[in-house]
């Protein structure tokens, strides 16, 4: 775990920020391949994926400001996003509200903007969680002693930049989820190349990475249960997209066999 990649005097280059950037750098380029062969502008796609990777770094933020209060001394230290700490799904909501409403002021295709966005997001989303890793955000539970999964348990090292419990063996989280993303990040490029209809990739990446949240969050050790309910409002959110997703695959399929 490498919080620090370079330190050049007072001036720091963060391992999360640099995965991030990496990350944004490779979603943005994905897009364009398939906005392209989408027919769609290249500028309407640059101003979408600016304007929508905007709101989605405000929402995920603020989510997880919000959620983790007491990590924050100062005013400045919630502006410094560099040192890790956004939350999936205010970065996904934020997002989202953003490009709906860019793609309605500028009449784009909805669905295809979707499935562009689809293939992107996991892509980005796989290198967000290595920074993860690096700094040690989104971390695991405890691994019990007797677990099966204390071999495969991350122990992160005393470091003043690390989120982490330092010193404990921890469910792997972060790379975990970067694998997950990456593997949906494959399926869903080379289904794009035959998809049935616009809307497709969307849906099942809803379904795709719905579930593989759900079952990690039992591993995480960054949101607590809900009283009496058992699950985190992640995995309620989750099953929202899980639904969502079959829903519009069976909805847009028997559309598309009608027409």
């Amino acid at each position: 775990m490498f919080p620090d990649l370079i330190t050049i005097g007072n001036f720091t280059i963060h391992t999360y920020g640099l995965f991030t950037a990496i990350g944004l750098l490779a979603a943005f380029y994905m897009g364009l391949y398939f906005a392209k062969k989408e027919g769609i502008q290249e500028k309407h796609y640059e101003n979408f994926f600016i304007l929508t990777v905007l709101g989605g770094l405000i929402g995920a933020r603020i989510a997880y400001v919000i959620e983790h209060k007491e990590d924050f001394n100062s005013i400045l230290d919630i502006f410094a996003i560099w040192n890790g700490g956004i939350d999936w799904f205010g970065g996904f909501i934020g997002g989202l509200a953003v490009a709906l409403t860019y793609i309605r002021m500028k009449k784009l295709p909805l669905l295809k903007m979707g499935d562009i966005a689809g293939v992107s997001i996991p892509l980005g989303h796989f290198f967000g969680r290595l920074g993860c890793t690096s700094a040690g955000c989104c971390h695991g539970k405890p691994v019990p002693p007797d677990s099966p999964f204390r071999d495969i348990a991350i122990i992160f090292p005393n470091n003043p930049h690390c989120l982490a419990p330092q010193g404990i063996p921890l469910y792997p989280t972060q790379p975990a989820e970067a694998i997950g993303n990456l593997t949906i990040f494959l399926i869903l490029f080379f289904t794009y190349r035959k998809k049935l209809f616009d809307g497709q990739i969307l849906g099942m990446y809803l379904i795709f990475y719905g579930i593989e949240r759900f079952l990690l969050e039992f591993w995480r050790g960054v949101t607590p249960p809900l009283p009496y309910i058992g699950l985190t409002w992640n995995q309620i959110i989750t099953l929202f997209m899980v639904f969502a997703g079959i829903f519009m695959i069976l909805f847009l399929r028997s559309r598309s066999e009608k027409a």
